[in-house]
């Protein structure tokens, strides 16, 4: 085939994904300069349609960024006012005292959001900058230099033939190439993945380590309302060998979010996350609340919850790593909005330093230190045992071995007694037969409370153009049934909370593996937890994928 034509345009700093990380770099480049030449590439249809967060935000990210905040009429308004945790049994529970939780657990000061809304109105505040925001560009490709340096991005290729070749109806796509380029595209990012392996940025640090989140949107009777309550919650249904655990955020307008976040280190491949999460919302202590009430949205997407230890080398010849891409979420507080909105703050004046140096193309080492040894490294380095911890101890074990730890650094200006633990195995190698484990029967939805997948992904308002080729590419099309079905039966269609996977044909002659990626949510769990890791996830045309109105 001949060599693709494509125009190219050129940037002071390319900036793949507009999450909070990505336009947090692009608003600060444009405050340390308002002549450099910013642009942000977002798949999404629209910014804000991709982004699932819990999300209780710890304002410190956008204090930095823009202390003025409120006044710009940011859509943060609900602030926590109520704060539990509890321990469940399957029909009781057990509250834990704010006493006993470390300080760095309390809520106060913190708001329930909408990130999605967030970082809609942090692009409208870059673009009043002079930021260029493309939303519907999906970047597919690293343009890399003469010196083997990153130098920018391919976006906006559309109309590839099922086969994946281009048509004579294809668009190429163009190239944007940057001095710099930040790859914000959150969890498991295609580029990033890449990048990290080219570059061999992992080397020097512990396996990352990840779990499915799962959230839907309630709207409840006003009567089981209460503005600013949150709850979190271990226990009953995962029970005391697996870790997880749940969220119930209350925010205004009589809306709920209910989430539930399965570590994907379970050994069990019977294990189904998507149930697990169903079968929660039947506790008493939360379908009370739900009760009359009905659902409105849902999504899901993978966590980061390697912590500190398993932070690779975040910048790269060319440029920068940012948020999630690495891995920058608080396990234990289950945030990572604010380290990713000061991650693109640091990498944004690195960035800022070696332009003005004359710079470009090179490593910004500044950016990797300042990460490390600033807000993001103090906040991680912190509760950097509590998921080795959880993954040794189960759940009570961690819970009482990392709150001991936690208190322990607070009390000991960051001293921990048990060091920096190891995480182990990746969560793909944790997966053990399914000849060691017994099945898990699930009840099935009841259509009020609970819900099958499908009739729940129709909530995520997810669409893909059916004639492109699949996004989701096995490296070897006999693994899935030769291999994942035949000695772990065939998890894909468990560990996928879009029902992405199936396996169809009632004997062992008739198996094959079926992918309907139309359905996909974007979440990544089967490029994480994939037992042969055979399965890569690539991103599909601009646009397409989940429309998250308010998630």
């Amino acid at each position: 085939m001949a060599e693709i034509e494509r125009e190219s345009m050129e940037y002071d700093v390319v900036i793949v994904g507009a999450g909070p990380a990505g336009l947090s770099a692009a608003i600060r480049l444009k405050q340390l300069d308002a002549d450099l030449n910013i642009v942000v590439l977002e798949k999404g249809s629209e910014v804000g349609a991709h982004i699932l967060s819990g999300a209780v935000l710890d304002p410190s990210g956008l204090d930095r960024l823009m202390p003025d905040w409120k006044d710009k009429g940011a859509p943060i308004t609900v602030e926590v006012k109520k704060d539990k945790f509890y321990v469940l049994g399957e029909s009781g529970k057990l509250r834990l005292p704010n006493f006993l939780m470390p300080p760095l657990m309390n809520n106060h000061g913190n708001y329930i959001v909408s990130m999605g809304n967030v970082c809609r109105w942090m692009a409208e505040q870059a673009e009043q900058m002079g930021v260029e925001i493309f939303p519907g560009m999906s970047c597919s490709e690293v343009v890399y230099g003469d010196n083997g340096e990153v130098k920018g991005v391919v976006a906006g290729v559309f109309g590839l033939e099922e086969d994946g070749s281009y048509g004579e109806n294809t668009e190429p796509g163009m190239e944007l190439h940057g001095k710099y380029v930040f790859l914000s595209e959150g969890v498991r990012g295609s580029l990033s993945k890449e990048v990290i392996a080219k570059y061999d940025l992992a080397a020097d640090c512990d396996v990352p380590k990840f779990g499915i989140g799962m959230k839907e949107i309630w709207e409840v009777k006003p009567e089981n309302h209460d503005e600013g309550s949150v709850l979190h919650t271990l226990g009953w249904p995962l029970g005391w060998k697996q870790s997880g655990g749940s969220f119930m955020y209350h925010l205004d307008n009589n809306q709920v979010y209910v989430g539930y976040i399965v570590d994907l280190n379970y050994k069990n491949p019977h294990l189904f996350p998507y149930m697990e999460f169903q079968r929660f919302k039947h506790h008493p202590a939360i379908a009370k609340v739900l009760e009359g009430g009905k659902r409105v949205a849902y999504g899901a997407r993978a966590v980061t919850k390697g912590g500190f230890q398993s932070i690779p080398q975040s910048a790269f010849p060319g440029g920068a790593l940012l948020g999630c891409s690495i891995g920058l979420v608080n396990l234990p507080r289950i945030k990572g909005n604010h380290n990713a909105m000061h991650s693109g703050i640091e990498a944004a004046e690195a960035a800022f330093q070696a332009i003005q140096a004359g710079r470009q193309g090179d490593v910004l080492t500044s950016y990797d230190a300042n990460l490390r040894e600033g807000p993001v490294g103090r906040d991680l380095k912190r509760v950097r045992n509590v998921a080795p911890l959880n993954a040794k101890y189960g759940p009570l074990g961690g819970l009482a071995l990392g709150g001991f730890d936690m208190w322990f650094q607070t009390l000991f200006q960051g001293l921990s007694l048990f060091g920096t633990l190891k995480h182990g195995k990746t969560d793909a190698e944790a997966t053990e037969p399914a000849s060691q484990h017994q099945p898990i029967e699930y009840p099935k939805p009841d259509g009020v409370l609970s819900f099958d997948r499908l009739t729940n992904v129709s909530f995520s308002f997810t669409n893909h153009e059916e004639s492109q080729p699949a996004h989701l590419k096995l490296t070897d099309a006999d693994v899935p049934v030769k291999v994942n079905y035949a000695k772990f039966a065939g998890p894909s269609a468990r560990y996928c909370p879009a029902g992405v996977y199936e396996f169809v044909g009632e004997t062992d002659a008739e198996r094959r593996f079926q992918i309907n990626f139309q359905n996909c949510v974007h979440c990544k769990t089967c490029d994480i937890k994939d037992p042969s890791q055979n399965i890569t996830w690539t991103v599909p045309q601009g646009g397409d994928g989940p429309n998250y109105p308010n998630m």
